[in-house]
């Protein structure tokens, strides 16, 4: 089954139910990540997550299936989550189709998030014809399909907004279409708004609920976590708590940037140097005047392995947000703490 970034929200249901192993690519590996996020959260039944980088399954390919045909220590459901670069996957994915064939077993779900992937590479076409399994692939979000999107999310909640409007919450989101979708559901409950009883929004209502955008309350505190600088770390949890900043939106500014940071290591290559990327080739990796200095500094203290690692530690603390709302705001700052601390240590 090969899914598009079109009509994979309408076909993960489908994808959920009939298939057991899922390949998410593409240049958007955020996109691809929350594509996996939403699998499992359609899966009848999910049970504990086991994580598998790729590099370990390209050294033994046989560990996947093992994994996947384990059961967990109390006898539960279980799913892998891989994070792979490229095609690492691909030899252990053809071994546990193989095993599969030869009747080693059921395995449980396995998601695999694959940067520098594409659909086109070896472990998609493996995969892309396959009735029991998914191969999705995603690009970037733009303002323009973005601000569609807030627009759509509108109607459903019985919103009538302006385009301009529209534009506005997708550019403070940050083109996140998770942060928009908690705009809208917000802006919904403010008018009272339903499909039974639409209402007309207005510049003054967004003014009223929107979330600090991430120029105004996010990058500050992002960029002194992933600087690894504890002087400044202290004033900016001050900060997000006086201003009473999203801690949810805070983190995926947080995780944005850290996925912003893959990209770049990617693109310049073993000892590569931001110096050796042209103007062009900086926009394409939202490399832009303001943020060069910070992202300079944080690829220092980030090598491509621990900010793997980061990217993972971030989906899970996220998970933790979600299910600990109440006290989101302190599990936020003690998780940055740790996650400061420990930049700081490379530098």
């Amino acid at each position: 089954m090969k899914l598009t970034q079109k009509n994979f929200a309408s076909q993960a249901p489908n994808a959920a139910k009939a298939c057991g192993i899922f390949f998410f690519c593409g240049p958007d590996e955020a996109g691809a990540s929350a594509a996996a996020a939403k699998i499992v959260d359609l899966l009848p039944d999910a049970g504990e997550r086991v994580e598998l980088s790729g590099s370990a399954l390209r050294a033994d390919p046989a560990l996947l299936g093992d994994e996947a045909r384990s059961s967990s220590l109390f006898g539960d459901k279980r799913h892998l989550l891989v994070r792979a670069n490229g095609d690492e996957a691909h030899d252990a994915v053809q071994t546990l189709i193989e095993t599969g064939e030869a009747d080693a077993g059921e395995a449980c779900p396995v998601l695999i998030v694959a940067t520098s992937a594409t659909d086109k590479s070896r472990t998609a076409k493996l995969l892309e014809k396959r009735k029991d399994a998914c191969v999705a692939m995603f690009y970037p979000p733009d303002i323009a399909s973005v601000s569609a999107s807030v627009r759509g999310m509108g109607d459903i909640a019985g919103l009538n907004l302006p385009g301009h409007l529209a534009e506005r919450i997708a550019r403070g989101a940050g083109l996140d279409v998770r942060l928009a979708q908690s705009e809208v559901d917000k802006l919904a409950l403010y008018l009272d708004a339903s499909p039974q009883s639409p209402k007309q929004v207005a510049a003054t209502d967004l003014d009223a609920i929107a979330a600090t955008t991430e120029e105004d309350g996010f990058m500050p505190l992002v960029n002194a976590v992933l600087s690894g600088d504890i002087t400044r770390l202290d004033s900016e949890l001050t900060r997000m708590r006086e201003l009473r900043i999203n801690p949810v939106g805070l983190l995926l500014a947080v995780e944005r940037r850290a996925v912003q940071l893959i990209r770049i290591v990617a693109a310049l290559g073993p000892g590569g140097s931001l110096d050796r990327l042209d103007r062009g080739q900086q926009a394409r990796l939202g490399i832009f005047w303001r943020d060069e200095r910070d992202i300079r500094q944080q690829l220092k203290h980030w090598p491509r392995a621990k900010l793997d690692r980061l990217v993972q530690r971030l989906t899970n603390i996220h998970r933790e947000l979600l299910a600990n709302s109440q006290f989101a705001e302190t599990l936020l700052a003690q998780e940055l703490v740790e996650i400061t601390r420990y930049a700081a240590k490379r530098s």
